[in-house]
């Protein structure tokens, strides 16, 4: 009995070192990634998103997209956006959805380390393409009798062209179909189930609304001015009817969550996507009053339906209690402590919880977090994450929030809460929520196939 014992305590002994060796392999690999990207950091931009399944690392010539204000990438940086023309075929090389599968992207957990380091050489060789061979590539895609959605995907998780955004918006939203042949007919029934629904719900005297509705419609009515306050486009009173009428049509229609604060920042991209078709110039010098009622019936009949596709995906965000977002940002606040516990610490030991300040970011994907302006490129990367998204706020945030790890540790908890209600982006670039969105990919790369690295 007593050698059964023997053997078995250091068949334990055994497995313990076994599982510590391994754990501190993982460790060294991503302790290894983060220095690279340190080095990174120190005269170039980190590499962003791109598929692949012959790679072991992301390629860095494949990070930048056109962006809101700039016709050219980051090429002062030291990189862009684009694939090689010879890399073209192995981008593409995956006919997997970015959002559907852990092995549509790169696995750097469990690549050798000196990888991390060839890697870094490489990308420093990576070919260059202009914008013209990005839209080039856009125009393929799109061109084609049958979208392949997959590769639209790929290609819009880097940044979407402006005057292609509301064409991809709709496919990777589903409000129009992939097949071209079908889309102007999918497209008009929608857009008049949309009038009926609005004819149905909202133009209706509030005789024939319950208390619930009237005091919903209410809310909304409060709400829609207070959206998005430092663009004067989103004061006129024609822009506020339209959200108005979009938001309650959508509760009304979805009454298990109903209207929720904070959904009325989720139409504004929509809505300025949609009308950029219509309406020329700055955002600023845009009026409604310059459309059609058919036009403008349009618009908000494709942001109807591209919130209720982006909002069928996180339904328990917005529901009693919002138990999504809870869910979330409590993986969040996990992650950060296994990425830079001395911040995790910090900010436990200030007895600041996540919850007051990541709430809002979950419940407005960042909206009011960062300038207007960058709200498009930042969707893009979400409508190409498709159903993956909630998941991948998570490394966003993370990525939003860590950007400023050196500053939180200096602040006690009054500061922080200020800092982290009023953080300092006003002066944010393309260059910045590149950098966030870069890291994102970086850490869901390595965590997300692994939930066991998040615990200890």
């Amino acid at each position: 009995m007593k050698k059964d014992d023997n053997n078995k305590s250091e068949e334990k002994q055994q497995h313990k070192q076994n599982k510590d060796r391994t754990i501190g392999i993982l460790d060294s690999r991503f302790n290894q990634t983060l220095r690279n990207v340190q080095g990174l950091l120190k005269g170039r931009s980190i590499p962003g998103k791109i598929l692949s399944q012959r790679v072991d690392l992301p390629d860095s010539s494949n990070l930048y997209s056109p962006t809101y204000q700039r016709s050219l990438s980051y090429n002062d940086a030291g990189t862009n956006d684009h694939t090689s023309e010879t890399g073209e075929e192995e981008v593409h090389s995956t006919s997997k959805p970015v959002g559907s599968s852990s092995e549509s992207k790169l696995k750097i957990s469990t690549a050798p380390v000196e990888n991390s380091s060839e890697f870094v050489r490489k990308s420093s060789m990576g070919g260059r393409a202009t914008d013209s061979a990005r839209v080039t590539k856009f125009t393929k895609v799109l061109s084609g009798t049958m979208v392949i959605l997959d590769k639209l995907r790929e290609l819009a998780w880097s940044g979407v062209p402006d005057y292609m955004r509301p064409a991809v918006w709709r496919l990777l939203l589903g409000c129009a179909p992939p097949n071209s042949d079908r889309k102007e007919g999918v497209l008009r029934r929608k857009r008049l189930e949309y009038l009926e629904c609005v004819s149905q719900c909202y133009d209706i005297p509030d005789t024939e609304r319950s208390d619930d509705e009237i005091n919903m419609l209410r809310q909304i009515a409060v709400d829609c001015p207070r959206t998005v306050p430092d663009v004067s486009f989103f004061q006129q009173q024609q822009v506020q009817k339209s959200l108005e009428r979009i938001l309650y049509t959508w509760a009304i229609r979805h009454p298990a969550s109903g209207y929720v604060q904070g959904i009325n920042d989720l139409v504004t991209p929509f809505l300025v996507v949609f009308l950029s078709e219509h309406l020329e110039g700055d955002i600023d010098s845009w009026s409604m009053s310059e459309l059609t009622s058919e036009k403008i019936s349009n618009v908000e009949a494709d942001c109807y339906w591209c919130l209720s596709k982006l909002l069928d995906g996180m339904q328990d965000h917005y529901t009693f209690a919002q138990p999504g977002i809870q869910r979330l940002v409590f993986k969040l606040k996990e992650l950060v402590r296994r990425i830079d516990e001395p911040v995790s610490t910090h900010m436990e030991q200030q007895g600041l919880e996540f919850l007051q300040f990541a709430f809002r970011w979950f419940n407005c994907l960042l909206i009011r977090e960062i300038p207007f302006n960058l709200v498009q490129r930042l969707w893009d990367t979400y409508l190409a994450e498709g159903d993956a998204l909630p998941d991948f706020l998570v490394y966003i945030f993370a990525s939003f929030l860590l950007t400023w790890s050196d500053e939180i540790l200096k602040l006690d908890f009054q500061e922080l809460v200020m800092f982290l209600q009023h953080l300092p982006t006003e002066n944010w670039t393309d260059q910045e929520l590149e950098m966030v969105l870069s890291r994102a990919f970086m850490w869901h790369t390595m965590f997300n196939s692994s939930p066991s690295h998040l615990s200890t």
